[in-house]
């Protein structure tokens, strides 16, 4: 059997049942049928069980003979280890599936994923970089990530080290999507193992591959794919000249989807990547108002609505946010004051000036000593 296009753009009717559900799952888990041979047989054959069906006639008319699909104890036992560890079943066509990747015409039948799924209908917006990350790589994806949060956007990378722990680090506590090469329940790398148990908690874990599956080179060019594909746009912060961070940017470009870049020095290979799609026309990035301004009009989201959980007294967005700290560096100099006395002289209260300082630690800009005191950092 190989590989062709759907017949149609528009997704087939989700499983309604748990045989339905059941079917789908054997014959996309079925030897040699991927997402293309999935939608073709089942558009020709109207449901999943009857396109199971035809399968052995379909294979021996390509040739393949003794072909049998995906036996049924082999998805129940899948689902009984997706129950086991809290993952729903997302179908295409479902109102929990994600609105975006849905519009694509090769977007998986079926995804795994733990977590509030409310997010995957928010507007997302990825960022990817280098696993070997510079200092300066990492506070800008983790400044990127906490202002588009602010914003209401919610963030989407591959958990990777460097580049993309940071990103979700940042976006914990407004959503972030953590899209996975494996099995939803294959943590990789294993230090991101706690990482990954905090995402499960705000965001969101998510995966096509089937439960249990051990990540592998060839699947991560798949997980490279839905990245973009959930998003409105796809920020490379650092990026090799050969680097999946790149082929992420070319599923974005393809899927028609916005590509951005954050610029470097000419002589750090990190940066040549990102340099490279400056020079072939992505948007140049330089904080979170550059990614605001570029998007196309429609494409942007109410924080207050996004995020009502979030303290009434905490920065909407970015212009507050910025404001917000430079009010306070305004106030600091170098001799440390404390920092109780700081949140007082600011009239905001403890919920909305506490983690701006951390915001401002982060970047280097104040310092913390002994006895609860900040100060301008020099």
């Amino acid at each position: 059997m190989t590989e062709e296009l759907p017949s149609s753009t528009h997704p087939p009717l989700p499983p309604t049942t748990e045989d339905d559900r059941v079917a789908w799952l054997r014959l996309l888990r079925s030897r040699r049928v991927g997402v293309s041979t999935f939608y073709r047989v089942l558009g020709e054959h109207g449901t999943a069980q009857a396109a199971l069906k035809a399968l052995p006639e379909v294979a021996a008319a390509a040739g393949v003979t003794g072909y049998k699909t995906c036996p049924e104890g082999v998805v129940r036992a899948e689902m009984q280890a997706a129950k086991m560890a809290g993952a729903q079943l997302l179908c295409r066509g479902d109102k929990n599936y994600p609105a975006y990747l849905s519009n694509l015409d090769d977007a998986p039948p079926l995804l795994w994923a733990i977590g509030d799924l409310t997010l995957l209908q928010r507007e997302l917006i990825s960022l990817v970089g280098a696993r070997n990350a510079s200092s300066l790589g990492g506070r800008m994806a983790k400044s990127l990530a906490r202002e588009l949060g602010a914003e209401g956007y919610g963030v989407v990378s591959g958990l990777a080290r460097g580049i993309d722990a940071a990103a979700h680090v940042a976006a914990l506590e407004t959503g972030t999507i953590a899209v996975l090469a494996g099995g939803v329940d294959k943590i990789y790398p294993a230090e991101n193992a706690g990482l990954a148990e905090d995402i499960a908690k705000t965001g969101v874990l998510l995966s096509d591959q089937p439960m249990g599956m051990t990540p592998t080179a060839r699947l991560f060019p798949r997980r490279n794919k839905i990245v973009s594909g959930l998003s409105i746009a796809t920020i490379v912060v650092e990026a090799a000249a050969k680097s999946g961070s790149l082929i992420t940017a070319r599923n974005a470009l393809d899927q028609g989807r916005d590509v951005m870049a954050v610029p470097g020095h000419p002589f750090d290979a990190r940066a040549a990547g990102c340099n490279m799609l400056l020079r072939d026309g992505a948007t140049l990035v330089r904080n979170a108002a550059d990614v605001l301004e570029a998007l196309p009009e429609g494409q942007t989201v109410v924080a207050n609505h996004q995020q009502p959980d979030l303290p009434l007294t905490a920065p909407r967005g970015f212009q507050e946010t910025v404001h917000l700290h430079k009010q306070l560096l305004d106030r600091l100099g170098p001799t440390p004051v404390p920092e109780d006395q700081l949140v007082r002289d600011m009239g905001l209260g403890a919920q909305a000036t506490g983690p701006a300082l951390v915001d401002l630690e982060l970047d280097g800009k104040i310092l913390r000593h002994p006895g609860g005191l900040v100060s301008r950092a020099s």
